[in-house]
């Protein structure tokens, strides 16, 4: 059930275009699912007078806190990102639907580019089975809260200038050659997707991917999110942000 709250920061950690909120709610936390989304209030900024979605990076129940991290790109997310400890936030959550629960003998393996990273954490948590993390970046810049991660699960690293990890893309990294994987779940930039959705198919193996479209309401009225799918335009806020990749025209 959506609910509208206002959170407090309590924790913030900066990067390079990027910031970790810790918001603290004074009333329970409803039921949410890894991959969902929430739609934060920008105050003060003329130029995002619409709600900004944001991937939930975390969750703690018993201190009713949320994770957020927010990448700075447009004058709305720099402007949340901007916002000091203490500072309050209105949010919508838990919005869209989130990843399919593998089963606990599954092979799974969690992929995500860029920001793309941020909803993989919280759903890990929620796998009963193995997690496998490929995380990839075009620098060693882009890979943040690796040790969040590692916590989780085994952790496997591409960059696109070799800084870290394996040079290249996360298709091309030797993993896919040494892992027996049956379920793929990605998030990140567009090609990214595309590339992991191709791999999974020709290799046969169960796919969902967390698509990033421009987002406004958050609930499929604003029709801004549009996806063509097999089932014909859907929105991604209200349909996904979660599809299997059978149901995508990719």
């Amino acid at each position: 059930m959506k609910k509208i709250i206002d959170f407090q920061i309590v924790e913030k950690q900066s990067f390079p275009r990027a910031a970790l909120l810790k918001l603290k709610s004074d009333m329970p936390l409803p039921e949410i699912r890894g991959g969902q989304f929430v739609n934060v209030l920008v105050d003060g900024c003329d130029k995002a007078y619409l709600r900004r979605p944001i991937s939930i990076h975390d969750v703690d129940y018993q201190n009713n806190t949320i994770d957020l991290l927010i990448q700075e790109k447009h004058e709305g997310t720099t402007k949340l990102c901007a916002l000091p400890v203490g500072a309050t936030v209105n949010v919508v959550l838990p919005l869209g639907n989130g990843f399919s629960m593998p089963d606990k003998d599954d092979n799974v393996l969690l992929v995500g580019g860029g920001i793309g990273i941020a909803p993989l954490l919280y759903f890990a948590k929620k796998i009963d089975s193995e997690v496998n993390f490929l995380l990839g970046g075009r620098t060693r810049d882009d890979l943040m809260l690796l040790d969040r991660f590692r916590n989780e699960g085994d952790v496997s690293i591409t960059t696109n200038d070799g800084s870290m990890g394996e040079k290249g893309f996360v298709t091309e990294h030797s993993l896919w050659n040494t892992m027996k994987i049956n379920k793929i779940y990605a998030c990140g930039p567009m090609p990214m997707m595309k590339a992991v959705a191709k791999q999974a198919r020709e290799r046969g193996i169960w796919c969902e991917v967390s698509l990033e479209n421009q987002m406004a309401c958050g609930i499929g009225a604003c029709l801004c999110c549009v996806e063509n799918t097999k089932e014909g335009n859907l929105c991604v806020c209200k349909e996904g942000p979660v599809f299997n990749i059978e149901r995508l025209l990719w």
